[in-house]
């Protein structure tokens, strides 16, 4: 159950592909392992909780915590700061082969300094040693190596297992924040000007890479971005002082793309729901040339289609931001385009009975849906385990009922 099929897989977006940097390796593993793994991490994942062995500002890997809770609570702490007249910047950072540079004597010493019971960490120990893995592809022999570190980017405990790797990663700031989701890292500091910011923001990056150099966690400084957030009032006041990171400078960016979400300066959503809708517009061109007009595929089929393949791409950031009136016509727009197409009807056809035949809401009523919904889970959620719900007031929170 130590050995591993590595189907090597090209990395989108890369402009050409000379390098092994340029692949994503995506670990088979056999299917009795993968229960046992999936047992493994439930209990782990308890233990993680009861113990407090991850960082509060660590979001990921366990159930409740996801990317809206990531960017809820720094878009949060921009704004926080931004109210006490404070100048914002965030450094955007990614660990370099994040899941290839655990070691598995590290981090049992970690678990075992945490308080895990000793079996739980001989195990995950066992799990990390002495694995071996082939990679599948053509012109090379299917002969298994072996892995001296690392863990299998397709195991269900391997993120549980990353996070905790690298929970001591997280610097505290008087004045800022440092949180993560999985292998996205970033530093936001808040000052008198945006040129006093650079300098804090070096600072807690050398902290970081420090004590990364002695997990053996390195970072992908190439990738390193670079925010100066401005309110609304000061949205001309643009700011083009860089940043120098191990000798490689970085100048501010005016969108950055973390965790799906597009972010710029003065966190205007519209620039996000437009990129969103240019990827739903892609995939829909992609999708529509199974089915043309009058003919292939079912109504049925194309709603399935529809709500797997395009809905979850226009809609993503919904539960976070909320699109201005110009951007949701352009958004309803392509939405009546589409459920045109899936129920094959006339261009002329009245969108009450349009959404009646397809069974799909507008735009709005999605977006409302998201929110509310977003909404109740973070206060539903206790606040030792989620940052965001965490900044919520106490007198708000619900706590534990039948929404959650």
């Amino acid at each position: 159950m130590k050995k591993a099929n590595g189907i090597v897989q090209f990395k989108p977006g890369k402009p050409d592909y000379p390098t092994p940097a340029s692949f994503r390796i995506i670990v088979l593993l056999e299917t009795l392992s993968k229960i046992l793994e999936r047992l493994s991490a439930l209990r782990l994942a308890s233990a993680v909780c009861s113990l407090g062995l991850l960082h509060p500002n660590q979001c990921g890997s366990l159930a409740g915590l996801g990317c809206f809770d990531a960017v809820a609570t720094l878009t949060h702490e921009v704004r926080l700061l931004q109210a006490a007249s404070f100048k914002v910047s965030t450094l955007f950072l990614d660990v370099k082969g994040g899941f290839d540079n655990v070691c598995a004597n590290k981090l049992a010493t970690i678990l075992t300094r945490g308080g895990v019971s000793a079996y739980l960490v001989a195990w995950i120990k066992s799990f990390l040693s002495k694995r071996q893995c082939r990679l599948i592809f053509q012109g090379v022999p299917k002969v298994f190596c072996p892995v001296a570190v690392g863990t299998p980017s397709g195991s269900p405990i391997s993120p549980l297992i990353f996070v905790l790797y690298i929970a001591s990663l997280h610097p505290t700031i008087p004045q800022g924040l440092a949180i993560s989701y999985v292998d996205d890292l970033t530093i936001t500091v808040g000052s008198d000007s945006v040129h006093s910011n650079i300098r804090p923001l070096q600072y807690y990056f050398g902290i970081i890479q420090w004590q990364g150099a002695h997990l053996g966690v390195g970072f992908s400084v190439h990738k390193t971005e670079l925010i100066h957030w401005r309110t609304l009032k000061a949205r001309s006041d643009v700011s083009f002082t860089p940043i120098v990171i191990n000798d490689m400078l970085f100048p501010p960016s005016q969108v950055v793309r973390w965790l799906g979400y597009w972010l710029t300066p003065t966190l205007h959503f519209s620039v996000h729901f437009l990129r969103r809708l240019a990827l739903a517009k892609a995939s829909f061109t992609t999708i529509g040339q199974l089915s043309a007009a009058g003919k292939g595929l079912s109504s049925w089929c194309n709603r399935k289609l529809v709500f797997g393949a395009i809905l979850p791409i226009l809609t993503y950031g919904y539960d976070l931001f909320v699109p201005d009136t110009a951007t949701l016509r352009k958004l309803n727009s392509f939405w009546h385009v589409v459920l045109r197409w899936t129920t094959n009807c006339f261009y002329t056809t009245a969108l009450g009975a349009l959404y009646q035949e397809v069974s799909l809401p507008p735009i709005s009523s999605i977006c409302k849906h998201r929110c509310q919904s977003a909404a109740i889970r973070l206060l539903c959620a206790p606040s030792e385990f989620n940052p965001a719900t965490a900044r919520i007031p106490e007198s708000a929170h619900l706590g534990p009922g039948p929404f959650c």
